[in-house]
């Protein structure tokens, strides 16, 4: 069986999901470059992993920047077995007609710009490195199903997200590179604090929604990471066992 090299990328690596997804991979002894753009963050990051973590500031943003992360993981290790693209912003709460399109083009070029960016030179890497092939995990949402009201930049970046990964799916094929999404729903993080202080939803009320441990996320990352090539775990959904999401409205 073809098994994954054990060297991640793991963007948005500074806090949240990413930094659980980094620590539960180095734990796992996977040799983890991570990336963000607040460098110390990053710095934080690899002094709780105390494994083999590399830090390189990265603005998915910028095709400068990820063109650097990736050479440096392949100078460092000499090849790219996992990225797990994750990088990402909730932009603004706003009414549709009130949004500008300042913080449209800002989602839109992390979510969704920074992500193609990311998996692009991955899949360069893994398509050219021998032994050929490896594994990228894209960070979907529940979004990427059904959104959240006054949410159209992110919605409409995720569920382009799966697009991207059924892409991914299926031009890596001939190369040996595996391409899978997680939707994630209401995992403790910085992003989900206002979920415990109440949210809206569909109906126009303000409602508490619970929320689970990060590190529940970061273990199911983990076994899609560590599957053969041969294996694929297409789409996962993993989410908070009380969240409004079936039957959602």
């Amino acid at each position: 069986m073809n098994a994954v090299a054990k060297i991640a990328v793991v963007t948005g690596a500074g806090s949240g999901i990413g930094r659980s997804v980094a620590l539960t991979l180095a734990g796992a002894g996977w040799s983890v470059v991570v990336a963000g753009r607040r460098a110390e963050a990053l710095e934080e990051t690899a002094s709780l992993a105390g494994g083999d973590v590399l830090c390189v500031p990265t603005d998915v943003t910028s095709p400068a920047d990820v063109t650097t992360l990736f050479a440096t993981a392949r100078e460092r290790h000499g090849n790219v077995g996992l990225l797990f693209n994750n990088a990402g912003t909730s932009g603004p709460r706003a009414r549709f007609e009130d949004l500008s399109y300042e913080d449209w083009r800002a989602v839109v070029d992390v979510n969704l710009t920074g992500a193609f960016l990311c998996a692009q030179a991955a899949f360069r890497i893994m398509k050219d490195q021998s032994p050929q092939g490896g594994r990228i995990i894209n960070n979907g949402s529940i979004s990427a199903h059904a959104p959240r009201p006054n949410s159209a930049p992110y919605t409409s970046t995720k569920h382009a997200m799966t697009g991207l990964t059924k892409s991914l799916s299926l031009d890596g094929r001939a190369y040996g590179i595996a391409c899978g999404q997680i939707d994630i729903g209401n995992a403790a993080t910085e992003m989900t604090q206002r979920m415990r202080r109440g949210i809206p939803q569909a109906n126009g009320e303000v409602v508490v929604e619970p929320v689970m441990d990060a590190a529940d996320v970061a273990r199911t990352v983990l076994h899609m990471a560590e599957l053969p090539l041969e294996a694929n775990v297409q789409f996962v959904t993993v989410m908070a066992t009380g969240m409004p999401y079936i039957g959602r409205g």
